[in-house]
């Protein structure tokens, strides 16, 4: 079916309205009175995830991948899947008939598989919080050199060795490597979860989510995660569409978004086995899958740039950190005994930038670590009540 025909049927059915405009277009989203309750909050909820993709694309090469750009895109999928959570006990009636049971039900499943990508990136923070330790060893080796309040007495060959000696395990900690990502959490860390607490969650979901309520395993694949996430993602058609009276559309932009979402995740924190292999393909007709689409590519450019190649997360801090800490290490290697006043200011300098970086790092993680629990604890109550409000319809009838 050509896009213009397949844009125009797609219309029709979604909105019901004799009129020959895509879905996408300005036109269609403006709420007419031909426009059921219905329609106007499937043709709303595409918008507004619209917008916030529209804005996501809008940040410039500098703020993506930052963990305050990573914090927004959760910010994002947290307000999705609420509105997607008003749609699903709004439309319950609807919601448990078939197929649309069959669909919903599929995209809580997809998303228990996505809390198993939340727990490794709380394993990834807290790989990257054993860094910034070693960080703050190099910089207390030099700051911590017995001078008084008068001054700084000179930097000697012992603070060099005990920098030397922890910037190379730095070097070593941050490398990719795909089977030993998780071995550089310490095993303390290893049994929390954002599921732990037990008295949090409903009684029957502890026993469904139990396996997925702790750190992944060492055998766990995030690469294959992802592609059990976004396994057999079709693109509805416009039947589909008309025999769900739209509602399969909001099913499968969510699924989409949590797709992108836990994909961008992968992408910038460390985690084990993080290939970035995933087919997307969003059709340009969505409102939202041309700023989707360009994301994806974008991230996956800042991927292949050389520098990043072997980096262990694309994360903007963490390539700060690792250029600072390289540059550092080349610095340290470099001295001579006595030393300079030069060379002493410039190793001064770097461990001045070295402390701006570890602050900035350090006053990042802790939100965006609690974003990450929220969007983790979201999903569970999501399905929890999205799969309670299909089966208390059921059992009414």
């Amino acid at each position: 079916m050509p896009a213009t025909e397949y844009q125009r049927s797609f219309g029709r059915s979604f909105l019901n309205l004799r009129r020959d405009t895509a879905v996408n277009s300005v036109e269609s989203t403006t709420v007419t009175p031909e426009l059921t309750q219905m329609e106007a909050e499937l043709v709303s909820f595409q918008r507004k995830v619209a917008e916030r993709f529209i804005d996501l694309n809008a940040s410039s090469c500098e703020d993506l991948l930052s963990l305050e750009w990573v914090g927004k895109l959760l910010d994002s999928f947290l307000s999705c899947q609420e509105e997607f959570r008003s749609i699903v006990i709004n439309h319950r009636s609807m919601i448990a008939k078939p197929p649309m049971d069959r669909l919903v039900s599929d995209y809580f499943e997809r998303s228990v598989k996505a809390l198993d990508v939340c727990n490794a990136i709380r394993d990834g923070v807290e790989q990257i919080r054993q860094w910034q330790k070693l960080i703050e060893i190099v910089i207390c080796a030099f700051n911590n050199n017995g001078g008084g309040s008068s001054g700084k007495r000179p930097l000697g060959e012992g603070q060099f060795r005990r920098a030397r000696k922890t910037l190379i395990e730095l070097a070593i900690g941050m490398l990719d490597e795909k089977d030993s990502s998780s071995s550089s959490v310490s095993s303390q860390h290893r049994n929390r979860s954002f599921g732990r607490n037990k008295e949090q969650l409903h009684h029957r979901t502890i026993g469904h989510f139990r396996s997925l309520s702790w750190s992944v395993s060492r055998s766990w694949s995030a690469s294959k995660q992802l592609q059990a996430i976004g396994n057999n993602l079709a693109t509805p058609r416009a039947s589909d569409i008309t025999a769900t009276n739209g509602l399969i559309v909001p099913v499968y932009t969510m699924t989409s978004i949590l797709l992108f979402v836990m994909w961008a995740l992968v992408a910038a924190i460390p985690c084990q086995d993080r290939g970035l292999q995933v087919h997307f393909n969003v059709p340009r007709n969505y409102q939202w899958g041309g700023s989707l689409m360009s994301l994806h590519d974008r991230i996956i450019e800042e991927s292949k740039k050389r520098e990043r190649k072997n980096t262990c997360g694309l994360l903007k801090e963490i390539h700060q950190f690792e250029k600072s800490s390289r540059l550092m290490n080349e610095l340290v290697d470099s001295v001579q005994f006595p030393l300079s006043e030069e060379k002493e200011m410039e190793v001064r300098e770097r461990v001045e930038e070295l402390g701006k970086l570890q602050e900035a790092l350090k006053n990042g993680l802790d939100p965006f670590e609690r974003k990450v629990r929220e969007v983790f604890h979201r999903i569970v109550r999501s399905r929890t009540e999205g799969l309670d409000t299909v089966g208390k319809h059921h059992g009414s009838e």
